[in-house]
């Protein structure tokens, strides 16, 4: 998918763009709260968990620049991993340290909404680190996600507790209908 401006490509992710994707993620755990991991991962880690994501049937992908450098990356993944949830997905997105505003993340949740959609699953929940992540939470609203809810002070990071806002979207036909053969 190619953004309106012609800059900004989404393709599926693989292998090789995981350490471009884990330098992103370890600049978001060290300074943002966003994640509430408080150390970066290790590239095994972060090649472990692309695996699981291809493993699971989840959609992840990419977003790059006119260069074809890496800027930002999306997946989605189970919303918890009893049965009954299995329709339901949870989304990340993440964008390059001074790469928010441009596009970059409407343009990669745009492109797993859509192949989360075609997978055949039904909703989709952000769980947003930091009730003060304005961006994160207009991203989502921009993107048919309303709120679902607030969790106040579950997570302590960089010296202060921290609000989790959970917002939440139907895929396809939502809970309109039963998915096939799920």
């Amino acid at each position: 998918m190619r953004s309106p401006a012609g800059s900004i490509v989404v393709r599926a992710a693989t292998v090789a763009d995981v350490p471009a994707v884990a330098a992103i993620y370890a600049q978001h755990v060290a300074s943002g709260t966003a994640s509430f991991e408080l150390d970066p991962p290790d590239l095994d880690e972060m090649l472990r968990r692309y695996a699981a994501a291809q493993d699971g049937g989840y959609p992840y992908v990419v977003a790059c620049d006119a260069a074809a450098r890496v800027i930002g990356y999306a997946y989605a993944g189970p919303y918890r991993t009893r049965p009954a949830y299995r329709h339901t997905v949870e989304n990340s997105v993440y964008v390059e340290a001074g790469g928010s505003g441009h596009g970059v993340g409407s343009a990669l949740l745009a492109v797993l909404i859509a192949a989360c959609s075609d997978r055949g699953f039904r909703q989709m929940v952000a769980i947003i680190g930091g009730a003060d992540n304005a961006a994160s939470i207009a991203l989502h609203r921009s993107h048919g996600f309303a709120a679902a809810g607030r969790l106040e002070n579950v997570g302590r990071k960089h010296g202060r507790w921290l609000d989790t806002v959970l917002m939440q979207r139907a895929l396809g036909d939502g809970a309109s209908s039963a998915p096939p053969g799920r």
